[in-house]
């Protein structure tokens, strides 16, 4: 559809491998690409960025609908994607593809979310890379939101992103001709509301079950969730390199030398 070469792709997500938002991505990418996937052998919501040192790794060859083909991975999306480029692609891939995802990644969300964290480890690797949610839970919406995921890879295509930066987007549940548009965006830092909902089980043991309210918006329309509220494709470029630049040049004029005294003080706690 858009010239464009083909690409080795790597698909993966954290909802599990059988996931309708990653077959979604798959049959659009796949008639024009080599396509691999790679994802938990089930779902890993919220997993962060953690990575299993504690267990071996197994991957498994599973067959999906329409016989799609991809490999079952006991582990994280972060696992899923070193061990699809270390142990699995036979060639390092030109994009990794992390979703589709039911439910917003959008301001604090993407600290805790695998499908970000799968796209940021592509990220630190040197790869492009794309986390996609839809908003709607459950969604029916997969397939016109892959649509635009295949718009934007061929942007990527041509006008290659930063190393070390990835795209967190995030699509409204609606159909594409009800969008109000594409917003570039940044990242919401408003916490949510959260709490915890004490109970107690049979045996009249206290747990707590998590829960929080629906994300704030702020009003500013350059937000990625007040876009995605406004029903805008909320595309936000993402930094792997997390050091603030501005505090690190005020930190140097702190009195940190061990030359102001601070080593002896510290050897005469010691003895």
């Amino acid at each position: 559809m858009y010239g464009w070469v083909e690409m080795e792709i790597l698909i993966t997500n954290d909802d599990g491998i059988y996931a309708e938002g990653l077959w979604a991505l798959y049959r659009r990418f796949s008639t024009e690409h080599s396509v691999t996937v790679v994802a938990p052998d089930r779902e890993r919501s919220a997993v962060g960025h953690g990575i299993t040192l504690d267990r071996p790794l197994r991957a498994s060859r599973v067959s999906i609908q329409n016989g799609f083909r991809g490999y079952a991975v006991t582990g994280t999306p972060a696992d899923c994607v070193k061990l699809g480029l270390l142990e699995i692609l036979k060639k390092q891939p030109d994009l990794v593809l992390s979703g589709i995802n039911p439910g917003a990644n959008v301001g604090i969300n993407i600290n805790y979310s695998g499908t970000v964290a799968a796209a940021r480890e592509a990220a630190l690797n040197g790869i492009a890379a794309v986390a996609v949610s839809v908003r709607g839970r459950p969604s029916t919406r997969y397939d016109e939101a892959a649509v635009f995921v295949e718009h934007l890879a061929a942007q990527i295509a041509q006008k290659p992103l930063p190393v070390g930066t990835f795209l967190n987007v995030n699509i409204p549940d609606v159909p594409l001709g009800k969008m109000a548009g594409v917003r570039v965006s940044r990242q919401g830092i408003v916490l949510f509301s959260e709490y915890f909902e004490k109970r107690k089980d049979p045996r009249d043991r206290t747990y707590f079950w998590q829960g929080c309210d629906m994300q704030p918006e702020t009003g500013d329309p350059d937000i990625d969730g007040t876009a995605l509220g406004k029903n805008q494709i909320s595309v936000t470029p993402i930094k792997c390199d997390m050091t603030d630049y501005n505090a690190l040049e005020t930190l140097k004029t702190w009195e940190l030398s061990l030359s102001q005294g601070f080593g002896s003080r510290i050897s005469g706690d010691l003895s």
